[in-house]
């Protein structure tokens, strides 16, 4: 059976592949994202596009140490009108997104990408919009007094797995992708490759 490397430090997708029953390895792969995306970005790109490129990245920076293994890589680039959002750097940027956000919808395009042998595959993206609902300055501020660092750790300052649902007015789009991996998807590729059963 095929050894299974996640590309990430992302605790949110090791927790969704150890609730499926995955066994895996964890090894993030510290790649340069900006400098991967900007060509794209330059390019005309869409997020999508930018989304699937990180993704693949990922799973292909670890091939020639798991060259025998499927390297899952994945990686997730929110949109709105006509910008493109990283992780907030620090509480300020947090809540200058979440301000941003208020009262608005956006998407979140969430790529999965499996590569074996320093080559991609399978992919997937898949794409949520999600809107807040009107928020208050008081109101962001209470929430990320509770949620604290935990903010800088997704694009947008939200965790909907957590207090941050409390901030939205309707989500369209799988949970699982939205957390940072479309894992039905992955599933049923893992099987079709004699992975799971």
């Amino acid at each position: 059976m095929a050894k299974i490397v996640l590309a990430s430090a992302s605790a949110s997708r090791g927790e969704i592949l150890k609730n499926a029953g995955v066994a895996f390895t964890v090894k993030p792969a510290g790649i340069d994202e900006r400098a991967v995306e900007a060509p794209i970005a330059a390019a005309g790109g869409q997020p999508a596009d930018i989304a699937m490129a990180l993704a693949e990245a990922k799973a292909l920076a670890l091939g020639d140490d798991y060259s025998q293994a499927l390297v899952i890589g994945a990686d997730q680039v929110l949109a709105i009108a006509d910008e493109r959002w990283n992780k907030p750097a620090d509480l300020g940027e947090a809540r200058e997104q979440l301000l941003t956000l208020s009262g608005r919808t956006h998407e979140l395009h969430s790529a999965v990408a499996v590569a074996n042998r320093n080559a991609v595959v399978w992919r997937h993206c898949e794409t949520a919009r999600m809107t807040l609902r009107p928020l208050t300055p008081a109101i962001v501020d209470a929430y990320l007094g509770e949620i604290g660092e935990r903010a800088l750790s997704s694009v947008g300052a939200y965790q909907i797995e957590g207090p941050g649902i409390r901030l939205f007015e309707r989500i369209d789009g799988d949970f699982f992708a939205i957390l940072g991996l479309p894992i039905i998807p992955l599933l049923a590729f893992l099987r079709g490759k004699g992975v799971l059963e």
